[in-house]
């Protein structure tokens, strides 16, 4: 036998009053927006500038790729070690030249420039080393490729500034989330765009996606006080770097959490260690893995994929771009 409840007599107005659904007084009081305030709501990313080209976000998804001027990259592209340069590096440079003519052919949106190695237990050089290999090389590919943009990947203001002299057009900054603020603050002064990519240390998370997301948070707002205008910040979760595999395979799964922050996506996983892990193959051979997670990106929400292999990247991307974004 079903009974139906019913509410004493002389608690109805106090159930009444404690619930608003039922036509009570009790809610939270609402209020106005303070004066300029922003209402903090998901809205559309808008679009960046970068060199002479206008990036509309959410259009479609982007692809930059990877020039590594250096002798040592973990994934065996690096220029430097390829070439046998002569004393005036004339030989790297048009290696870079080349190669950053094929990647433009290839479909490749963006290219960004490297001359450190990231890789675990690579060897540091001073920012006059690294200004030696960038620079010619941003000079020679602007001068090739008077329309492409160009990043220049450092985490040195002296190198970054020099590069942006050369003709580089935005700076990405591997540890976006440092106390430092110097490269935003040359980011702001330039009015170039800047990417904060998050980094740490050591793999060390209580909650490994709330934490990506709240450094990010942090970087993104150290970035508008150093005069890095809003449309000109760009973000990536750092996939790689102060992470183990599983924490990599983690962030992927949960990459559209990154969308809270409102700012458009730099997703860069080509030929990392942990699709090598994964699938116990050597970085030459992580193509079709790297291919995976650019379609997982984009069905995310990803703005910008970073890859060595523009050309199969680029298709990866077409095709689940007509699916997600329709």
């Amino acid at each position: 036998m079903t009974r139906e409840r019913t509410v004493p007599q002389e608690h109805a107005a106090s159930v009444v009053d404690a619930r608003p659904d039922l036509g009570g007084s009790r809610a939270t009081p609402s209020f106005a927006l303070p004066e300029g305030a922003p209402d903090g709501l998901p809205t559309g990313l808008g679009a960046t500038r970068i060199g002479s080209r206008t990036f509309h976000w959410g259009e479609r998804t982007f692809v930059m790729g990877i020039l590594n001027v250096t002798p040592d990259s973990f994934s065996g592209d690096g220029l430097l070690a390829r070439s046998s340069d002569d004393a005036s590096g004339r030989a790297g440079v048009a290696a870079a030249v080349a190669q950053a003519r094929a990647m433009a052919d290839e479909g490749a949106d963006l290219l960004d420039i490297g001359g450190e190695s990231t890789r675990p237990g690579h060897a540091a050089v001073d920012a006059e080393e690294e200004a030696a290999r960038v620079v010619p090389v941003v000079r020679a590919v602007r001068d090739a490729l008077p329309d492409t943009p160009l990043t220049v990947d450092t985490t040195k203001p002296a190198v970054a500034a020099a590069a942006l002299d050369a003709g580089a057009d935005a700076i990405n900054d591997v540890w976006g989330v440092a106390a430092d603020d110097a490269l935003s603050r040359l980011a702001g002064e330039r009015g170039v765009p800047i990417v904060l990519m998050h980094n740490r240390v050591e793999p060390r998370y209580t909650n490994l996606l709330p934490e990506i997301v709240a450094d990010l948070q942090r970087a993104i707002e150290q970035a508008l006080s150093a005069g890095v205008p809003w449309a000109n910040v760009l973000v990536d979760p750092g996939f790689g770097f102060g992470k183990t595999s599983e924490q990599n395979l983690a962030l992927l799964h949960d990459l559209g959490s990154l969308r809270l922050l409102g700012r458009p996506i730099v997703l860069g996983t080509s030929r990392k260690s942990t699709l090598g892990k994964v699938l116990d193959l050597p970085a030459d051979e992580r193509v079709e893995a790297t291919i995976a997670t650019t379609a997982l990106g984009v069905a995310a929400g990803i703005d910008i994929v970073r890859v060595h292999d523009v050309r199969a990247n680029v298709r990866a991307a077409r095709i689940a771009d007509a699916v997600v974004r329709r």
